[in-house]
């Protein structure tokens, strides 16, 4: 769980350079993570979807091409961030907290959020609002890092606090920002202790499905009949 202030203040920093740091420091994989994720929402067939910290719009843009025919609005509370998925050509946009959603109940099939639930102030609340705003049966999908087992978190946890934030510094000019999210990484729940998490929060048959050797993971679950606001 983070602070609003110093998120919103370190991606507004880099926003003009996200995109090219990410896929540099993914070596081109989160192309594949972001493909993986809008087949399986595709799947589920939904009409509605919310696309929640849409950051710079390539979920979006994955999504709209494995669903042509579905509506996606995208949210972020982030301005500079959804300027630049705006120059992509994305125009269902929406400046919003994910843990204050401006929607009404039950307005979205699907709710999904790439690399940005684990930034919100409480992963907790975000996913009640994610719940909220889902018909019933409407599904979520996250997608974010996680950390693997050993040998692979040794190795992983060198990258992440000694590699990436240098390398980071040199492509954006803000290494903080970069140690930040190393250090959120090792903080965000993953795995089973996510899974009970989005359980607790009002959904239910959660499944966590690790990529790239558990350096990043699906979450999935279907909304349940409960309100987990009660």
């Amino acid at each position: 769980m983070q602070n609003p202030a110093k998120v919103r203040g370190i991606f507004s920093s880099i926003a003009g350079r996200y995109d090219v740091a990410n896929h540099v420091l993914c070596g081109g994989l989160d192309f594949l993570w972001r493909a993986r994720a809008a087949r399986m929402v595709a799947a589920w067939q939904p009409r509605d979807i919310l696309d929640l910290a849409t950051g710079s719009g390539d979920l979006v843009l994955a999504m709209q091409r494995a669903l042509p025919q579905a509506r996606i609005v995208g949210a972020d509370f982030c301005l500079p961030m959804l300027k630049m998925a705006a120059r992509k050509g994305l125009r269902s946009l929406v400046v919003a907290d994910g843990t204050r959603l401006p929607f009404a109940d039950r307005s979205f099939d699907a709710v999904t959020v790439a690399f940005g639930l684990r930034n919100m102030e409480s992963w907790p609340r975000a996913l009640r609002e994610m719940c909220r705003v889902l018909r019933e049966g409407g599904h979520l999908l996250v997608l974010d890092f996680s950390m693997p087992r050993q040998p692979f978190a040794a190795i992983y946890r060198f990258y992440l606090h000694r590699v990436l934030p240098l390398a980071a510094g040199l492509i954006t000019g803000n290494r903080s920002g970069y140690e930040y999210l190393g250090e959120s990484i090792e903080a965000f729940p993953s795995g089973a202790s996510m899974c009970r998490l989005i359980g607790d929060s009002g959904f239910r048959a959660p499944r966590a499905i690790p990529l790239a050797a558990g350096i990043v993971s699906i979450y999935t679950a279907e909304k349940s009949g409960d309100d987990p606001r009660s």
